[in-house]
């Protein structure tokens, strides 16, 4: 009798189940931690690129992160970027690079970047980019007589970036520069006819009195004594005509130890028996701006090419915030006098400027 007592007072004990801790609030485009993977996701893409210039955040568009156990996260990334005036190539570290203005024909990037996070320490583990110019019709609404970008294999372009690098090494007495790549020009017609054009080059072991007698003997430097560079050429068309060129070498650098010579910014496309002489690779002939995407393409890195695990939580997540908001049309909250509602998590503040 006291066993069947005893059963029905454990029977009737509240049953008190453990509660699930609540999942953390949703990181915020500004918030610091989303600043901090910014960071590393635009090192990163810079660190990997091969052509053109540096990039730096202008806006986090979004961001998502998906635990995966005990300090352990996978981080989703939406960045717009903008390409500043420091050549790839270029050892100035990203924040004194100066983004390019407006005027300037500017270019963006789109970014979708995937890292992860453990016991703190950021990585990327893909990226998928892609950057444009802005658009002619922007550009002529702000700045009518603004110079645009002209194609890599403009004729004006080409004949502008030889005449400057025969120059420079017609006066030189130190090495014989060859290209590497054209980075950018544009063409202004009003009030004169301007072409300017950007560029990178590289020492090889002739000195540029040696070239004299044997140009096609002239080498890049080994890996172990690389010396890159940039020139900008400034031509007016006459008559009379003018050429100012201006070439900065940056000294030998050393590289990552990930990142082999053949993979490092500028010289990816220079492989035995192709010609470089006109500065562009196969992927910039036709175009304007190097595109990011031929460096960034890993389509595992978009949020929409992840596991259905995940596709599915955002689902849900979407459901959850439509319902919400049906019900926020129909419920009146009262709000003090001059309350101002909080912005949105996403997108974040724009640095520089929108384009």
């Amino acid at each position: 009798m006291k066993a069947l007592v005893a059963l029905i007072l454990l029977v009737q004990l509240p049953i008190h189940k453990a509660v699930p801790a609540a999942p953390p609030a949703p990181l915020g485009c500004d918030d610091p931690e989303s600043e901090a993977a910014a960071e590393v996701a635009v090192n990163y893409i810079n660190g990997h690129s091969h052509h053109g210039y540096k990039f730096t955040v202008n806006t986090i568009k979004d961001i998502h992160v998906v635990p995966q156990g005990p300090n352990n996260d996978i981080i989703f990334l939406e960045l717009d970027l903008l390409e500043t005036k420091c050549p790839i190539l270029s050892p100035t570290p990203l924040a004194n690079c100066t983004v390019r203005s407006f005027a300037e024909h500017a270019v963006e990037g789109d970014c979708d970047v995937k890292l992860q996070k453990v016991d703190g320490t950021l990585s990327v583990l893909a990226s998928k980019c892609h950057s444009h110019a802005d658009s002619i019709e922007d550009i002529r609404k702000v700045c009518p007589n603004c110079p645009l970008l002209a194609r890599m294999n403009n004729t004006e372009v080409l004949e502008t970036v030889s005449a400057a690098l025969n120059d420079y090494n017609s006066k030189t007495t130190e090495s014989y520069l060859r290209l590497l790549e054209i980075g950018r020009a544009t063409i202004q017609n009003h009030p004169g006819h301007v072409v300017v054009t950007e560029f990178a080059v590289g020492a090889t072991n002739c000195s540029a009195e040696e070239a004299k007698a044997n140009v096609g003997a002239c080498q890049l430097l080994p890996e172990d004594q690389s010396n890159f560079g940039f020139c900008t050429a400034v031509m007016v068309k006459g008559p009379p005509q003018d050429l100012q060129v201006d070439c900065q070498l940056y000294g030998h650098q050393v590289p990552a130890p990930d990142i082999p010579l053949l993979s490092r910014p500028g010289v990816t496309y220079i492989h035995p028996g192709q010609d470089t002489s006109a500065g562009l690779p196969p992927s910039a002939v036709g175009f304007t701006n190097h595109n990011l995407g031929l460096a960034h393409n890993n389509p595992v890195a978009s949020e929409s090419s992840s596991s259905e695990i995940f596709r599915s939580m955002l689902s849900a997540k979407s459901v959850a915030k439509r319902a919400v908001a049906e019900v926020a049309q129909h419920v009146k909250v009262p709000r003090p006098v001059g309350f101002v509602p909080p912005p949105p998590p996403c997108p974040g503040r724009i640095r520089h400027f929108d384009i």
